[in-house]
């Protein structure tokens, strides 16, 4: 009898690639069995997958042209922990996420003009450019 699984669980996950991936893919991407996956997809078994495992099983899903089941789990997984947050901590994450991409798009935009041919040093980078590219690096690397 089939068991059920937990929507968006790894289990599920597991189970949807053993749908997508044909034995000997699932053979050739992580060395193991269909049979070794089905174990680690029943919840009722101490079997469970190898992270790296589960990112080559993903990986062989997107080459064949479908989307990542155990990705999808675990990125389900994660919001809902994500919502158990305190409002007060999740504005917090989200101001610094903020904080983050405008540091991170300040670092680009020094990096890109440092390697313009019609800056200081064309596309040879100058210690006044370096200085700026570090200075970017350590307030991004300070939030």
């Amino acid at each position: 009898m089939a068991k059920i699984r937990k929507t968006a669980s790894i289990e599920k996950g597991i189970e949807e690639v053993v749908k997508i991936l044909s034995e000997e893919e699932i053979q050739q991407a992580i060395g193991k069995s269909a049979s070794y996956l089905r174990k680690c997809s029943d919840p009722d078994q101490p079997q469970q997958i190898d992270h790296n495992d589960s990112f080559k099983l993903d990986k062989a899903c997107i080459e064949k042209g479908k989307a990542p089941p155990l990705l999808t789990a675990h990125e389900y997984m994660i919001s809902q922990e994500f919502e158990k947050l305190d409002p007060d901590k999740t504005k917090n994450i989200n101001d610094m996420l903020v904080k983050f991409t405008i540091l991170h798009g300040k670092l680009a935009e020094v990096i890109t003009k440092a390697h313009d041919p019609e800056s200081d040093k064309g596309l040879e980078i100058s210690p006044l450019e370096k200085k700026e590219i570090n200075e970017a690096i350590t307030a991004l690397e300070n939030k």
